[in-house]
């Protein structure tokens, strides 16, 4: 893979009308990288567990939001340098 220019965010979706959302795992650490398709973090709710994925190939840079963080719709999760395939 080589680089593409630009950077990804990972944000929190919208995981519907929840008063407690919390980052409870990542499965990336930093330097990873990530295929489309693959699941990079998971989200839980009061209702459910919500698995994560990248839409995107690319490197995960910077961790913005640590295990155990409380988040809300729209916030930066991390940050992914965009890859190309060769």
């Amino acid at each position: 893979m080589k680089p593409k220019s630009g950077i990804f965010e990972l944000i929190t979706p919208d995981l519907g009308d929840t008063d407690r959302i919390e980052l409870v795992h990542w499965n990336l650490k930093l330097g990873d990288l990530v295929l489309p398709g693959q699941e990079v973090l998971e989200l839980v709710t009061d209702k459910a567990c919500f698995p994560i994925e990248s839409p995107v190939q690319g490197k995960l840079t910077q961790i913005i939001k640590e295990k155990g963080s409380v988040v809300q719709k729209g916030d930066i999760l991390g940050i992914l340098e965009l890859f190309e395939s060769e």
